[in-house]
């Protein structure tokens, strides 16, 4: 897949571009080839899961997306910035700008209420103080919890802190939402309602990547990916399952 065939909408460059993506590690006198060549192109506005057993690659490559590692070979750009040669400093910075993680287990401030908690990554991006609080508050509202601003982690439900892990990634206006198993911690209704909010986060125009072993997380995405073996195995397009959250 080369760069100028991935780039559509006038020029503008993938989210997510991986070509012939490598990551190996030596344990001993073994090699383990952890990926071993991955092309994939994430366009802007799209929602892809990422499947794959124990083992299969799924959370290197999300560790190399999310600028978290670095690969062995092969190249990687996000929004058309190379990440191949960055060094420690720029891989913070291009996190810090480009991406915003949600987890499974949420990582919230226990002693921080969830305005302090969404608005933690801008203090990295020495923003004002008013203008931080001000773009809290408006990812809180864009999440439903615009009302929920003084409460702390304790006082939240477990639904109801996933999404203040989601406003706190969204806070940075990031080009790509990196989710690992974000409905992990959840029951089945609530996880529901978090994938509703990433429809909907979808259709305001942001682009999303799931990573998930659940095949009804994956069900909801209009596009699935694939990993076994270190390689892409499948990469398909389908009629997302919208299952109801009550």
């Amino acid at each position: 897949m080369s760069r100028a065939a991935a780039k559509k909408d006038g020029g503008r460059p993938p989210v997510v571009l991986a070509e012939n993506l490598t990551k190996h590690y030596t344990i001993g006198p073994e090699t383990v080839r952890a990926l071993d060549g991955v092309d994939l192109c994430i366009e802007a506005g799209e929602h892809v899961a990422i499947i794959g057993p124990s083992g299969s690659g799924k959370s290197t490559l999300m560790n190399l997306v999310g600028c978290l590692d670095t690969p062995t070979g092969g190249e990687l750009t996000m929004s058309g910035r190379p990440v191949t040669s960055l060094d420690d400093d720029g891989l913070a910075a291009l996190r810090n700008e480009e991406i915003g993680f949600v987890f499974q287990s949420f990582h919230l401030l226990p002693r921080a209420d969830a305005l302090e908690n969404v608005a933690l990554p801008l203090l990295y991006a020495r923003l004002p103080d008013s203008e931080r609080k001000d773009r809290a508050q408006e990812a809180l509202e864009a999440v439903g919890l615009g009302d929920r601003t003084k409460h702390l982690p304790t006082q939240l439900s477990g639904g109801q802190r996933q999404r203040v892990a989601i406003a706190r990634a969204l806070v940075n206006r990031p080009s790509l939402l990196l989710a690992d198993e974000p409905t992990g911690a959840l029951d089945s209704k609530t996880g529901a309602e978090i994938l509703d909010l990433f429809d909907r986060l979808v259709e305001n125009g942001h682009t999303i990547v799931i990573v998930t072993h659940e095949d009804a997380v994956a069900r909801r995405a209009p596009r699935v990916v694939s990993i076994r073996d270190g390689l892409i195995h499948q990469d398909l397009r389908q009629e997302p399952v919208a299952e109801t959250s009550h």
